[in-house]
Order: structure tokens, then C-alpha cells, then sequence
């Protein structure tokens, strides 16, 4: 017995030697400094031994071996060759049998060992669909749970971090296994990792760690399956309402609100949470809309916490993910957005010098303008952007709103001398202020460059988007117009900031109602050509669409916890910042574009009629009156050479000014503009003239074809009036034969009634045959009359129109008559 133990410790012993062998051959070696290039033996040894699948079959059996080093081996060998060869391995373990489930005993092994193998699944499971099912089916959810509840939930360690990547893996882009957890556990295990225990301002590396993997789980389940499959929305609202009854919100409104002290990064996931599991979900809004934080000795809704850290936060990402919140809570929320600017009640004047901190029992709508009117005391624009980013949620498509936001009238900061003054012409001063403060502050001036500027005009274009009203109010400050211009041609400011001033610009064109000269849109689109040219204003359009917020490919948008005051290499470079990829989402980028051919087809619609738009047709084109065809279709041949005689110079023109400005293409840019302009002036008239043209030739083309066709039935009728008048001589000699032979026979009938014996017999009745002779001439002869009739009205009805047509029909009937005097004679020599 003895010698059977000490043989099988001998054989473990070995077996166990081996393996650690086999950890070290897969092991990549670390030189500080190696070259790229060389050869890699941990790759090449992997490579040789998963090309066996007798050796991965022999590795998952030595799983079941009792002893503890063995095992423990074994699943480092394993996770090495997984590391270096991952294909390979996974098809090996897919075709052993029971391969997964002798990994997934593991997790119920000893706590080394469970953590190997925890690790070991981990990266199995992060592509291989057909694992993942397996592992689900082992029953993986409620080890999972067992293991993060063994650990001590968010404040264990490593373990429940793998723990929580393990499960994501299962749920990422996966609804079946997001409905099988559903239905199942449920989501109260996931939502109880996110309860804050113990002393909660502690917050360690791993902990937040922790944390941030649960919330990522959150976000997994509220975001649902990616795949193309009808049932997936429904999935997703369930999931969303399920969370909800589950009091997600109050957990991550503790975190992203309440828990300050908690890290900048957890914060923010907490808030991107909120913002995706209200949007497109109304009851969900409705629940985070009646959400009160108490904080003793007051109570504050949820939505004002919220708009507090938006305005007041030091950091970037946290303002960031704030305002996703106000975007989700009004995207497609009419009611919402109604509901919020309700409370845009403007403070007293004295109110409104108190600090931001201590407006707490103040609506939502009056800290709003509070933040926005913070600039005007302090010079606090950061402020005032953030408040703009957050309005233009509220505004955004609503017209309503857009309105009451109009009848806001704003106290002047020194009461007793400045008058008040609307909201729109406040942000308008901000956006001033904002660009004559750059030489003051090189860091304000870096900062303000960067995004201040763009978040005020995004706001200015949601806001003018499809109003008449607002347009009307903006234009109603003079000096508007003017700082507008020149912003667009300010070569200073960024490509977005000329951009989307040269949008609001095209906005008071495309949207403008007014009559008053100097505000209607041909005065805006005059002014536009006078300052810059129609070349370099659509140039700015251009420019922004070619840049990295407009582009398909864009930064990610992700960023760090830096300070506001951290200029990278891109604002030095002039470029806009790339903060703005978050806040610029793909409907503002969608409503941009849209403008922007709406924009260029309302200038060319306004260059290519004129202003009074009351001559559509010119004179020349209309038939004067008693005007005879003849006479209009050779006026209009006229018309027609003087059109193509003023295209030709024009045509000549414009290719003069091509030359030119080939030849003068190292000139000045000004001098470029103004050549340029010129030619998108002459191809505007050119473009009118040509349409003119196009239709005069086609009303021609019509009068050609017209005649054409009278013409043709005119010969026609002239061939039936010449044989009709044949047939009607027939008829004329038939009948004076007739009446020859009627003429003899009454000098017979008279000559034998003179003589001494008559003899009727021989002869029939004259008289009858006479009467009958004359009943049928009368019947062919009124049936002549009548078909004569109708042609000779027909006759004259082609007679009046070739006259209007300008035929001469004395001319054509002396033709007729020569036509029928050489059919007679042809006819007497027969």
C-alpha cells in the first residue's frame, strides 16, 4: 500500500513538474529592449502544442485529478495558450466533450483555482458565440452572482471585477441571454452591486473599478441587442421599465448626484445611465421628472440637482454626461420641454447677483437664466455655454417653447440706465463678448475659441430653426446683422464658429417673413454678397463639412478628467475642440446639412426672379391684341435671336473672367472672391436667360406643329373640293343629256300626235317616263346640295383660318382653278 501511494505521489509529482514546464515554455519572455522582429518561442510552442487536439483533450482531463497543483497547472497552461493562440484552442475545447463544463466546475473549486479559471472564461468568452451559449447553459449566471456575493459586492476585489467582464461578455449584443437572466435571477443581484455600504466617501482604486464594470452592465441591458431584429426594441423598453421598477434610478442618481465624493469617472457613467434609460421611454421620464433628492434641511427635484453640477462642475466630462441627461429627458418630449420652460421666470435683478450655490429653493427655469445671465457679472462664459447647451435641449423642435423663450425680457445690469432687453439679444452680447475678450486672456482666449463660441451659436441656430419669430427678433437689433457678417468672414475664429455663423446667417434668409427694407431676405442676401461674396460665404459650408465634427470619422469621445484650462495641440493648431463631438449629436449634425441646402436653394431662388416677383412672363412672349399668327411667331423669332445674342455675351463674359482669373491665380485672395462672384452673378442671369429662352422655343415649336397640321388638313379639304366639283360636272352633263333626250321625245310624241293613225301601242308613256326621269334628277341633285353645303362650310372655316394664319386665299383658289381648267381640257380631247 505503502508503494502504491509513493508510486502515484512519483507519477503526480512528474505530471506536475511537467506542467510547470509548460507554463514557462508558454510564457512570453519580457526584454526591455528586443527587437520587433525576433523570434518568439512562447508563439512557436503554442503553436505546436494546440496543433494536437490530444493535447488539449489530455489538459481538460487532468482537471478532474485531485490533486490541487495539477489543476491549478493545467488551467495556466491553458490560459497560455489561450493568450497566444485563441482560434485554435476555442475550436479544441468546442469539439471535446464536456470541455466547458469541466471549466465551469472549477468555479466551484478552490478559491485559487476558481480564480484561474474565472480568468480563463473570461477570455473565452469574449468573441465565441457558441461558448457563450454554453457557458450560459452551465447555469454561469448564478455562479456569477454566488461568487460576486461571496466577495462582498462592489468593495471586493479583482475577483468581482472579473466576475462582472465575464458576465458582460454574456450580455453584450446578446437578448437571448439578457431575456434568460430577465426571466430568471432577474436584475436585482446587478442592481444591488450598485448600492453604496459602509462609508461611502471611501472610494478605492478597485472599488471604482467595481463599480464602473456593474454601471457597464447597466448599460449593456439598457442598450439591448445590436442585431436587425423587430423584437429587440421591445426588449430593450422592457429591460428599461424592468430597471426602473427595480429603483435603479435612485442608485444612480446616489452616485452621479448625491455622491460627490465619488470619483469623477463614476459619476459620469452614472449619468449616461440616467440619460439612456429615460430615452425614448415616457414613463421612465415621467418617474426621473417627480425624483426629490433630500438633503437635509431641504429637498431639491432631480432634474435641478442635475442642472446644478451641469453648470457648476470643474470638470469637462462631467458637464458632458450631465447634459446627455437634459437631451434624453427632451428628445421627442413635448410635453417635458413644455413642462421646463414653464419655469423660465427671470430673477429679480438683485436675485440674480447671488451665487450660483446658493439659489436652492429657485425653479429649474430661473436657475437656467440665472446661468445664462451669469456671464453679464463676472465674465463667467463657461456658465453661460453650459446653460446655452442645456436651452437649446429645451428648444429644440418645439415651437411653443421657442415662443415663451421669445417673451423673455431680461433686467439690465444697471437698472437705473440700460433698459431691458430680450434673452436672444443677451446670448447675441454673450457671443460678442465672448469674441472680443481673446486678446484680454490668452487662457480665456484658448478656451473660448474652443467651444464657448460653437455651444452659443448652436444654441442661436436651434432656436431660429424653422421660426419666423425668432428670426424677426434677432434681426431687430440692426448691429446683429452687422457682428454676424463679420464673424462668417472672420478668419480668426475657428471653422465651426464660421460655419455655424454662416448657418444662422442662412437662416435669416431661408426664414424670414419680413417686408421692412433692410430686413427682408433680398437685403440679408445683398448684404452677404457685399461683404464677402455668395463664393466665400458657400465656401464656409464647405470648410465645416470638411472638418472632424462633420466628418464620418470622428475622434472618440471619450475624454479625460482634465481641467478646463488644459489646451491641447488642436486648439493651438486654430481647430475646434473636440468636446464638441459629444455635444454636436447626429440630429444637430443632420439639421446643419439640412439647412444648408435649403439655404443655398432659397439664394438662388432669390438671384434667379425678381424681387417684386410680379412679371413672370415677359412682354415680348405675350400676343398683343388683333396680332395675327403670323405676325406673333415673327416677333417671337425676334425675341429669340436677342436672348441667344445676350447668352452669347454673356457665355463670352464669363470666359474672359475665367482667363483672368487663371492667370491671376497667385493674386490676393479679395481679388479671387470678387471674380468669382462676378461669374456666380452671370451664371445666375445666364441660367435665367436660358429658361426664358427654353420656353419661348418650345411655345414656337408648339405655333410650327399647329400649323403644320392646318396646313396638311387644308390640302386635304382642297382635294375633296377639287373632286366634288368633278363629280358635280358629271352630274351638270348627265343632266343637260337628260334633258336633250327629254327634248326629243316630246318632238316625236308632238309629230305623231299630228299624224292620222297613232299608234300608242308601239310606244310607252311619255309622261311617265318623263316625270320619273325628273323625280330622280331632283332627289341626286338635292343631295348634291347638301354635301355641297357642308363642304362650302367647311370651305370657309379653312378659308378663316388660313387667313389667320396669314395665307393668301385668293392666291390658292386661282391655283385651284388653273388645277381644274387642265382637268376639263384633259377631259374634252378624251
Amino acid at each position: 500500500m505503502n508503494e502504491m501511494m509513493l508510486k502515484w505521489c512519483c507519477i503526480f509529482l512528474f505530471v506536475r513538474g511537467a506542467l510547470e514546464t509548460l507554463v514557462s515554455a508558454l510564457t512570453p519572455i519580457d526584454h526591455a529592449k528586443g527587437q520587433k522582429a525576433e523570434v518568439r518561442p512562447a508563439l512557436m510552442n503554442s503553436d505546436l502544442l494546440s496543433r494536437e487536439a490530444e493535447s488539449i483533450t489530455l489538459l481538460l482531463s487532468l482537471l478532474e485529478e485531485e490533486d490541487f497543483y495539477v489543476r491549478y497547472y493545467t488551467l495556466q497552461v491553458l490560459t497560455a495558450l489561450l493568450m497566444n493562440s485563441p482560434n485554435r484552442l476555442q475550436e479544441a475545447i468546442l469539439t471535446i466533450p464536456r470541455g466547458i463544463t469541466r471549466l465551469m466546475d472549477m468555479l466551484m473549486d478552490r478559491e485559487v483555482i476558481r480564480n484561474e479559471a474565472l480568468l480563463l472564461l473570461t477570455h473565452l468568452t469574449r468573441e465565441a458565440k457558441e461558448i457563450q451559449k454554453i457557458v450560459v447553459f452551465e447555469g454561469a449566471f448564478e455562479k456569477i452572482f454566488s461568487i460576486v456575493r461571496e466577495e462582498g459586492g462592489s468593495d471586493g476585489g479583482v475577483v468581482v471585477q472579473d466576475c462582472l467582464v465575464l458576465l458582460n461578455n454574456l450580455l453584450r449584443n446578446n437578448s437571448s441571454h439578457q431575456i434568460l437572466l430577465r426571466e430568471t435571477m432577474g436584475f436585482d443581484q446587478i442592481v444591488s452591486i450598485l448600492k453604496l455600504r459602509g462609508v461611502t466617501y471611501k472610494f478605492t482604486q478597485q472599488k471604482t473599478v467595481n463599480l464602473l464594470s456593474a454601471l457597464e452592465t447597466i448599460s449593456l441591458l439598457i442598450m439591448g441587442s445590436s442585431d436587425a431584429d423587430p423584437g429587440n426594441d421591445a426588449d430593450k423598453l422592457t429591460n428599461r421599465t424592468v430597471l426602473v421598477q427595480k429603483k435603479l434610478l435612485d442608485h444612480l442618481l446616489m452616485l452621479g448626484v448625491e455622491s460627490q465624493w465619488a470619483p469623477v469617472a463614476v459619476r459620469c457613467m452614472a449619468f449616461r445611465c440616467t440619460g439612456d434609460l429615460i430615452y425614448g421611454h415616457p414613463k421612465n421620464r415621467e418617474v426621473l421628472a417627480s425624483k426629490v433628492l433630500a438633503e437635509d434641511p431641504q429637498v431639491e427635484p432631480a432634474l435641478n440637482s442635475i442642472l446644478r453640477i451641469t453648470l457648476r462642475t470643474s470638470s469637462l466630462q462631467e458637464f458632458v454626461a450631465a447634459d446627455y441627461v437634459f437631451k434624453a429627458f427632451c428628445e421627442k418630449n413635448p410635453d417635458g420641454q413644455a413642462m421646463l420652460a414653464s419655469t423660465l421666470i427671470p430673477l429679480p435683478h438683485s436675485a440674480a447677483q447671488d451665487p450660483l450655490e446658493d439659489d436652492v429653493n429657485i425653479s429649474f427655469g430661473s436657475m437656467l437664466l440665472h446661468g445664462l445671465c451669469s456671464g453679464e457679472t463676472d465674465g463667467d462664459l463657461e456658465t453661460c455655454c453650459r446653460a446655452a447647451s442645456v436651452l437649446s435641449h429645451v428648444l429644440k423642435d418645439n415651437t411653443p417653447c421657442k415662443g415663451k423663450a421669445l417673451q423673455i425680457v431680461l433686467e439690465s445690469s444697471m437698472p437705473s440706465l440700460g433698459t431691458p432687453e430680450h434673452l436672444m439679444h443677451r446670448i447675441v452680447k454673450f457671443l460678442a463678448i465672448s469674441s472680443s475678450m481673446k486678446n484680454k486672456d490668452v487662457k480665456l482666449s484658448a478656451m473660448g475659441k474652443s467651444y464657448i463660441q460653437q455651444i452659443i451659436l448652436k444654441l442661436l441656430v436651434t432656436w431660429n430653426a424653422d421660426c419666423p419669430a425668432a428670426v424677426q427678433c434677432f434681426l431687430d437689433s440692426r448691429p446683429h446683422l452687422t457682428y454676424l457678417l463679420e464673424l462668417v468672414s472672420d478668419q480668426a475664429a475657428t471653422v465651426c464658429t464660421r460655419g455655424l455663423a454662416a448657418i444662422l446667417l442662412g437662416e435669416c434668409v431661408v426664414y424670414n417673413k419680413l417686408n421692412e427694407n433692410g430686413k427682408d431676405a433680398f437685403a440679408i442676401v445683398d448684404a452677404i454678397s457685399q461683404k464677402m461674396g455668395l463664393t466665400s460665404y458657400f465656401s464656409k459650408f464647405e470648410e465645416m463639412q470638411q472638418s472632424f465634427l462633420f466628418s464620418s470619422e470622428k475622434p472618440l469621445q471619450a475624454h479625460s478628467t482634465d481641467e478646463i484650462g488644459d489646451v491641447d495641440e488642436a486648439d493651438k493648431r486654430n481647430e475646434d475642440h473636440p468636446i464638441l463631438s459629444s455635444l454636436f449629436d447626429a440630429s444637430f449634425l443632420g439639421l446643419v446639412k439640412s439647412l444648408e441646402g435649403n439655404i443655398r436653394e432659397r439664394i438662388v431662388d432669390l438671384y434667379s426672379r425678381p424681387k417684386s416677383e410680379v412679371a413672370v412672363v415677359p412682354a415680348e412672349l405675350e400676343q398683343k391684341t388683333g396680332e395675327n399668327e403670323k405676325d406673333y411667331i415673327c416677333r417671337l423669332k425676334a425675341f429669340i435671336e436677342k436672348q441667344c445674342s445676350e447668352i452669347q455675351s454673356l457665355l463670352a463674359r464669363n470666359s474672359s473672367l475665367a482667363e483672368d482669373l487663371a492667370k491671376a491665380g497667385g493674386s490676393e485672395h479679395s481679388q479671387g472672391s470678387e471674380q468669382r462672384e462676378s461669374t456666380v452673378m452671370d451664371r445666375f442671369q445666364m441660367d435665367t436667360l436660358r429658361r426664358d429662352l427654353q420656353e419661348t422655343s418650345q411655345r414656337l415649336e408648339t405655333l410650327k406643329l399647329e400649323k403644320a397640321k392646318i396646313e396638311s388638313e387644308a390640302s386635304s379639304y382642297k382635294n375633296m373640293a377639287s373632286k366634288l366639283e368633278s363629280d358635280l360636272k358629271s352630274l351638270s352633263d348627265a343632266y343637260n343629256s337628260l334633258e336633250q333626250a327629254n327634248y326629243h321625245l316630246e318632238n316625236e310624241v308632238k309629230a305623231l300626235k299630228g299624224g292620222e293613225e297613232p299608234t300608242m301601242r308601239a310606244f310607252p308613256d311619255i309622261e311617265a317616263i318623263k316625270e320619273e326621269v325628273r323625280e330622280e334628277s331632283e332627289a341626286e341633285l338635292n343631295d348634291l346640295l347638301v354635301c355641297l353645303g357642308q363642304e362650302q362650310s367647311k370651305v370657309e372655316k379653312l378659308t378663316a383660318r388660313l387667313i389667320e394664319l396669314g395665307e393668301d386665299v385668293g392666291k390658292l383658289l386661282e391655283d385651284i382653278g388653273d388645277e381644274t381648267e387642265v382637268v376639263s381640257e384633259e377631259e374634252e380631247e378624251e
